[in-house]
């Protein structure tokens, strides 16, 4: 049985881990082994529940599966991208309660969040994170890194790029697209094309 380690032991890793420690393939398909984080007492407020392994030269295993708690996407690709060229297995982690409906492609190391809902005919980029309760309509495109905070409302046939982030509640209107590396500020309404590499934010979302 593979060993699980999450990577990254701040909040949205903790979270992962209590999902994790509750989904139908703990103890059948992998097992929780603890987080890999450079800091050693990330953990210590909360009581220490699971041992944290540094990070800085791990070198991955044959009997070791990943999966990746960490949100902001150029975090997460400094960190991760080194285990993966270095041949670690990465998870894609569907939570029991999400929906995930007809012909929807989920990349490796792709992670969905409890209550989130993807309708059809959808394409989730390697390394992408759904968070709580958003939702995805059809025909959407999220590309690779991109990163979905809690409550996100992605409609039909929109297209988001690489490594983008979006704030809680943000919102994008049927067919707009969003550029790499882009963000969208919390609670945000995209109703035109966001160019890359650019924050926007504000009802409708206007260039910061």
């Amino acid at each position: 049985m593979k060993k699980l380690l999450i990577i990254g032991a701040g909040g949205f890793g903790r979270e992962l881990h209590a999902w994790a420690s509750q989904h139908p393939d703990c103890g059948r398909q992998w097992q929780l082994a603890g987080f890999l984080d450079d800091n050693p007492d990330a953990l210590k407020p909360f009581g220490s529940f699971a041992p944290v392994f540094p990070l800085a030269g791990h070198k991955p295993a044959d009997d070791q599966l990943y999966v990746v708690g960490l949100g902001m996407p150029a975090l997460k690709e400094k960190l991760v991208a080194p285990l993966v060229s270095a041949g670690a297995e990465l998870l894609t982690f569907v939570h029991p309660s999400a929906i995930i409906g007809a012909r929807v492609t989920l990349g490796r190391g792709v992670v969905v969040c409890p209550g989130a809902i993807l309708s059809v005919d959808i394409d989730v980029g390697e390394f992408a994170m759904v968070n709580l309760n958003c939702t995805i309509g059809h025909d959407a495109r999220l590309g690779p890194w991109t990163s979905l905070s809690a409550q996100c409302d992605i409609t039909g046939h929109v297209r988001v790029a690489d490594r983008v982030f979006l704030g809680s509640r943000a919102s994008i209107i049927p067919g707009k697209s969003v550029g790499s590396r882009a963000v969208v500020g919390a609670g945000a309404v995209v109703v035109t094309d966001v160019p890359a590499a650019v924050t926007v934010v504000g009802i409708p979302a206007r260039i910061l």
